[in-house]
């Protein structure tokens, strides 16, 4: 076989790859996409480096991709290093005053600068903002009820506000905004540690986004944990509501993303395996998907 001949037979599936992603590019072209960063990704080099070539080829193909990073394993580690306990409640980080100084320092001085980074290595792209940045995100203090009692885990905000007006000049003037899930409060002026999951569903549903995807260390949402490892492909919000009581701590702020973001106009919501290379590329641009995906009640029933 001539080397001619070799080169068609392996270039015709890259072919046969591009067309299955035409009407997919075709159906996103020009759409918000909100990315929450997370889990293993976060962490392993090869995955980084895959996660920052995905975002930067969907903006070259024509959508709009906003990155929403948090950094648990980052602020675990610094935490530890200044001796101070990470404890978790209701699947969230309890952050005192002493905490939140190293919090806002490793997510906004060594995640989020690391981030820009490996996306400003294919071009200047990036800007890093946080949610106090613009008044982008406004918080109040978040006491979660466990056992029926309301719970204080310090410096914790929900929030209250989103102001997309920062995002949406960096968006058109064509770069990727990467946004550290913070936010200052209105009422007392502390600044808060917002849970990422939930600050990119706020986000998403504030800029009107076509997609959220969550970024997360399991295949998506299994059928029946732990008997089961089989993932749910797609459930309606309803759906999804009802198995929340089920969830494992760590899940319930991802799924109630996924629900917040459907419930306040985002077309879709996935949930999808971090650890897989390229797993955004291949939930956006292919037939089959990889994760779990949360679509509103009229899409679901019809």
């Amino acid at each position: 076989m001539s080397t001619g001949t070799t080169r068609k037979h392996t270039a015709l599936p890259k072919a046969q790859i591009l067309v299955e992603a035409l009407p997919w590019l075709t159906r996103h072209h020009g759409k918000t996409v909100v990315i929450k960063f997370g889990g293993n990704a976060m962490v392993n080099e090869e995955l980084k480096a895959a996660f920052a070539q995905d975002v930067v080829f969907l903006r070259h193909a024509g959508l709009k991709p906003v990155v929403v990073h948090g950094g648990g394993p980052q602020i675990s580690r610094a935490l530890d290093r200044h001796g101070i306990v990470s404890e978790f409640k209701a699947g969230l980080r309890v952050t005192t005053e002493e905490a939140m100084d190293v919090v806002r320092m490793v997510l906004v001085g060594q995640v989020q600068r690391e981030l820009v980074g490996l996306l400003n290595q294919h071009g200047p792209l990036a800007v890093g903002l946080t949610g106090e940045d613009g008044h982008t995100m406004t918080a109040t203090k978040l006491r979660p009820e466990i056992d029926g009692e309301l719970v204080d885990i310090g410096r914790v905000g929900e929030i209250t506000e989103i102001d997309t007006g920062a995002i949406e000049v960096l968006l058109a003037d064509g770069r990727i905004p990467v946004v550290s899930s913070i936010a200052r409060s209105q009422d007392d002026g502390h600044v808060y540690n917002v849970n990422a999951d939930t600050a990119a569903a706020a986000l998403a549903a504030a800029l009107g986004a076509e997609t959220l995807m969550v970024l997360t260390d399991v295949e998506g949402l299994y059928e029946d944990w732990p008997n089961s490892d089989e993932v749910i492909s797609r459930l309606t919000a309803s759906q999804l509501e009802k198995l929340l009581p089920e969830l494992s701590a760590g899940m319930v702020p991802k799924m109630e993303g996924c629900l917040h973001a459907v419930r306040g106009g985002v077309t879709t919501a996935r949930v999808i395996d971090g650890r897989v290379q390229h797993s955004i590329l291949l939930e956006i641009f292919t037939d089959e998907g990889i994760g779990t995906m949360v679509v509103p009640d009229e899409e679901g029933e019809s």
